[in-house]
């Protein structure tokens, strides 16, 4: 059975790098979503530690990534 819900099986690890890569950098993730963990000295690890203990951020950060799946897939192929 495929799920439909594109963050079924996802890790925060792979949605960041995903995201980083889809808007060229963490500038423009931080224009995206303005929290420190996009804009002040930005890394994977620090953001993953961030989200993880953040839910409102990790929401955004998941509500975002669905808004730019359908783009994402489309590159992939």
């Amino acid at each position: 059975m495929t799920h439909k819900d594109p963050l079924h099986g996802m890790k925060l690890q792979t949605i960041l790098e995903e995201m980083v890569a889809f808007f060229d950098g963490w500038e423009a993730m931080g224009k995206e979503i303005p929290i420190n963990c996009f804009t002040k000295d930005p890394s994977i690890k620090s953001s993953l530690t961030f989200l993880r203990k953040t839910p409102w951020a990790r929401e955004k950060v998941e509500h975002l990534y669905l808004k730019i799946y359908p783009h994402l897939k489309k590159n992939k192929l």
